[in-house]
C-alpha cells in the first residue's frame, strides 16, 4: 500500500507537470508516423510508404540522407500513437482536451510500471528497507518525472523499462535454473517476459543491442553448472525478442531489413573519454536525477570499496549495469547518449537502496535511518517546490 501510495504521487507529478508543459513538434511527427503505419500506410521511421524520401518529414528527428530513422524501430511510433487510435474520429483533435493526453499516456504507463519494477528488485533482493527508499528516489526523481511526461524530454521510459526488465529477468531466470525441473519448458512465462525486455528496449534504441550479450554474461555467471539451460533459455528469448522486432514492422521483410542495415547499433565518440568536461557534464547531468544522488552517490560507492560485507552480487549486479551504461553514454556526447543516462539512473536508485539497507542493519541503525529518512524528505520537499514553480510560471 505504501509503494502504491508513493506511485501515485509519482503519477501526480508527472500529471501537473504535463499539464502546465506545451505542444512539441517532434511529439506530433511521431504519433503522426505511427498512425501513417497503423493505417497502412508505410513503415514508422522509413521512406516506405513516401513518393520519396525527400518528401518525408522529418520534423526535427535525426534521420538517414535517404528517410531512415537510425535510433529507433518503427514500434517506438508505434506504442506513441495507439491511444490515438481510441479517439473517435469525429472529434477534433486539435481541440480535444483529452488528445495531447492521449499520446503521453504509453510513457506515463512505462514511467510507473518502471518505478514498481524498481519497488519489486530491490524489495526481493534487499528487504522492506531497501525496496522503499530505491521508490523513494525514483517517485521524487526529476529527470524520470520529465521524461514520463514528455516536458522537454524525449521518451525513453520504455527503453528504460526494458533494459531493466532485461537485467533482472535474465538474473530471476538464471536463479531457477537449479530447480529439479525441466527449466526451459517451466521457464516459458519468464522467456517471453525476458523476450519482450528486450524487444521494448531495443525497439525503442537499436543501441541497446548489447542487452544482449550482458544478459548472456550475468546467465553464465550465474549458473556455471548449467550453463547449457542457461544458453537455451538465452536463445529462446532472443528468438522472442527478435519475433517481436520484426511484428514491429508488420511482418514486411524488406523495410525489416533495410531498417537494421540503417540502424545505428554503437558509434562511440572515443576522445570524449579524454575529455574532463565530459566527466563534468555526466556529473551535472545525473544531478537533475535528483540532487540526493550528489549526496547518495559517492557515500554508497565508498562504502562498497571500503566494507566487504555490501560487496555482494545484489549489490554488485545494478552497480555494474549503471557504469556500463554510463560509460557509454560518455562515449556518446549526444542522442542515444542521454538516453543511457536516464537508463542507468533506476539501477543506480537499486543500488543507492542496497547499501543503506546494509547499513540499517549496523549497530548504528537509529542514526543511519535518521540519515536516510531527512535526505529522503530534502529530496522530495526540493522536487515538490521546483514543481511548483512551474505551475506559478
Amino acid at each position: 500500500m505504501l509503494a502504491g501510495f508513493l506511485l501515485l504521487i509519482f503519477l501526480a507529478q508527472c500529471v501537473w507537470l504535463g499539464a502546465h508543459s506545451s505542444h512539441d513538434i517532434d511529439d506530433a511527427f511521431r504519433v503522426a508516423e505511427g498512425l501513417r503505419q497503423w493505417h497502412g500506410m508505410g513503415v514508422a521511421g522509413t521512406p516506405f510508404g513516401w513518393p520519396n524520401a525527400d518528401a518525408k518529414p522529418h520534423g526535427n528527428r535525426a534521420f538517414t540522407p535517404d528517410g531512415y530513422d537510425p535510433n529507433h524501430s518503427p514500434g517506438w511510433y508505434l506504442i506513441a500513437a495507439a491511444p490515438i487510435l481510441l479517439c473517435p474520429a469525429t472529434v477534433d483533435r486539435d481541440s480535444a482536451p483529452y488528445w495531447e493526453w492521449l499520446q503521453r499516456a504509453p510513457f506515463l504507463a512505462f514511467g510507473v510500471l518502471l518505478g514498481a519494477s524498481v519497488w519489486y528488485v530491490a524489495r526481493r533482493l534487499y528487504g522492506n528497507a531497501g525496496g522503499y527508499i530505491a521508490l523513494a528516489l525514483y517517485c521524487f526523481s526529476p529527470q524520470l518525472i520529465r521524461c514520463s511526461s514528455l516536458w522537454f524530454e524525449q521518451p525513453e521510459t520504455g527503453a528504460a523499462w526494458g533494459t531493466f526488465g532485461a537485467v533482472f529477468t535474465a538474473i530471476a531466470v538464471t536463479h531457477t535454473l537449479y530447480a529439479p525441473r525441466e527449466v526451459v519448458l517451466w521457464n516459458w512465462r519468464r522467456i517471453l517476459l525476458l523476450g519482450l525486455s528486450l524487444a521494448l528496449a531495443v525497439g525503442s534504441q537499436f543501441s541497446l543491442w548489447i542487452l544482449v550479450p550482458a544478459a548472456l554474461g550475468f546467465m553464465l555467471y550465474l549458473a556455471p553448472e548449467r550453463r547449457g539451460a542457461a544458453v537455451a533459455i538465452w536463445t529462446s528469448s532472443c528468438a522472442f525478442a527478435l519475433l517481436l522486432l520484426y511484428t514491429a514492422y508488420f511482418f514486411r521483410p524488406w523495410p525489416f531489413w533495410q531498417g537494421i542495415r540503417h540502424a545505428s547499433f554503437l558509434d562511440l565518440t572515443w576522445h570524449a573519454y579524454a575529455m574532463p568536461g565530459a566527466y563534468r557534464e555526466m556529473a551535472r547531468q545525473l544531478s537533475q536525477s535528483g540532487p540526493a544522488l550528489v549526496v547518495a552517490v559517492p557515500i554508497a560507492l565508498a562504502v562498497y570499496v571500503a566494507w566487504s560485507r555490501s560487496r555482494y552480487f545484489g549489490n554488485t549486479a545494478p552497480l555494474l549495469a549503471s557504469i556500463v551504461l554510463l560509460a557509454l553514454a560518455l562515449g556518446n556526447p549526444h542522442y542515444p547518449g542521454e538516453g543511457f543516462r536516464l537508463i542507468a539512473v533506476p539501477f543506480l536508485f537499486v543500488f543507492v537502496g542496497g547499501i543503506c539497507a546494509d547499513l540499517i542493519e549496523t549497530r548504528q541503525r537509529s542514526v543511519v535511518t535518521a540519515c536516510i529518512c531527512g535526505l529522503l524528505s530534502a529530496n522530495a520537499l526540493w522536487n515538490l517546490w521546483e514543481l511548483a514553480r512551474v505551475g506559478g510560471r
